[in-house]
């Protein structure tokens, strides 16, 4: 998605200065040309080689390498550069003094010159953040066109828990696709989107589950969203940030999948069916932690709700389903069948036959099969790149 875009990352003097290292890493494997500021300030957070590392190119921080070699950073050229600048993260003096036209560092130079967008990330404690002057500037520079990336609510580098951390590199990247993807083809769309795996209770302390990370899932919901879709998220038991902008319902058996997803459905424009859902619980489930005996340990079990065929038979002529399987053997047969069996308008077929995909992977390789016949293979990419794909195959559906 950001293939061939150039993008300004400026890092100021912030703790959080190092997630600046993972949001870098993520534009340049989406396909973006980054060029890196710090401050000075930000040197004592952060090595500037691990930013000229990743990039592939030198670190700027002041107008002169050094007083001897002559060699001058040319802020307006580096400005005019840019399609985009983006400040992460943005201390609240960065924020103060560009609020007030300043420009005494090479930094703020080069966002006096800029023409392109200007996204600024803030980061600070949560006092801080909340103090009338950072208010002020915050709204002072969206007056100016500015945009702002909101910060999150958690615990801070001081201790105290509030509003003040830097966006999650994810989220960040989220907003910059978006940016530069305008065509929203999803706009005014209600979509439901379920992931991760469920757990089956045995006893208060063991479960059946499996190893689904819930990665696919979370990026088809970004990828949604990118699109101007309105995104439920029903989500099992992962750890994964979710983007900010997506309702989030957490669930952790397959009943309560069921009873969400079967829900939101009834208000929903289409849905993904992305989750590994348990195919089997137990039929009792201990109300003590079970002891282990001598004698072998058997477990009764019964099928799930089948939220797909659920929702299959449920939905009416606007409505679209879109659902995942994964096989290790006859797949095309076995997806096809799937995809009629369940009423699903498009299917996605996963292989674990194809190298680099395994549970936990950041890479897929997929078939959508749709309900017309068509058939369509891609090769082994990134999720946010399978993502993407699937989100312009969704809207194709609609038009």
């Amino acid at each position: 998605m950001l293939k061939g875009k150039k993008i300004v990352l400026a890092v100021t003097g912030s703790i959080s200065a190092y997630k600046s290292l993972f949001l870098l890493r993520l534009l340049v494997k989406e396909g973006a040309e980054v060029k890196v500021i710090m401050s000075k300030s930000a040197h004592e957070f952060i090595q500037p080689l691990s930013f000229s590392t990743l990039s592939k190119h030198p670190v700027c921080s002041d107008f002169t390498e050094s007083s001897l070699n002559g060699v001058w950073n040319n802020h307006v050229e580096m400005a005019l550069w840019a399609d985009l600048i983006l400040v992460a993260p943005c201390t609240a003096n960065t924020l103060a003094k560009y609020a007030a036209g300043m420009c005494d560092s090479y930094l703020l130079a080069v966002l006096m010159s800029a023409q392109c967008p200007l996204f600024f990330a803030p980061a600070m404690d949560h006092d801080m953040m909340e103090h009338p002057g950072t208010q002020e500037n915050l709204i002072r520079i969206e007056e100016m066109g500015c945009t702002v990336l909101a910060p999150g609510y958690g615990e801070l580098a001081s201790g105290l828990i509030g509003k003040g951390r830097l966006s999650e590199p994810e989220e960040i990247l989220g907003i910059v696709i978006s940016h530069f993807n305008p065509n929203q083809l999803l706009k005014g769309k209600r979509a439901l989107v379920n992931a991760g795996p469920t757990y089956e209770a045995i006893d208060p302390v063991r479960f059946i589950g499996n190893r689904s990370s819930g990665k696919m899932g979370i990026a088809i919901a970004q990828a949604i969203r990118a699109l101007g879709a309105d995104v439920t998220l029903v989500l099992g038991p992962v750890h994964e940030n979710i983007p900010d902008g997506i309702k989030i319902i957490r669930i952790e058996s397959a009943l309560e999948m069921y009873e969400a997803c079967t829900r939101e459905f009834q208000h929903s424009d289409f849905a993904v069916l992305a989750a590994a859902v348990a195919d089997y619980r137990p039929v009792n489930v201990s109300a003590e932690k079970i002891k282990k005996k001598d004698s072998p340990l058997e477990l009764r079990l019964e099928e799930t709700e089948d939220i797909a065929a659920s929702l299959g038979k449920i939905k009416n002529q606007n409505q679209k389903l879109i659902c995942f399987a994964l096989e290790t053997e006859n797949e095309e047969a076995h997806a096809i069948a799937k995809m009629n069996r369940k009423n699903a308008d498009l299917l996605i077929l996963n292989s674990l036959k194809t190298e680099g995909v395994y549970f936990g992977s950041d890479n897929n390789a997929i078939t959508l099969f749709h309900s017309n016949g068509s058939k369509k293979e891609i090769s082994l990419k990134s999720k946010t790149e399978i993502a993407q794909i699937i989100s312009n195959e969704i809207a194709d559906l609609f038009q």
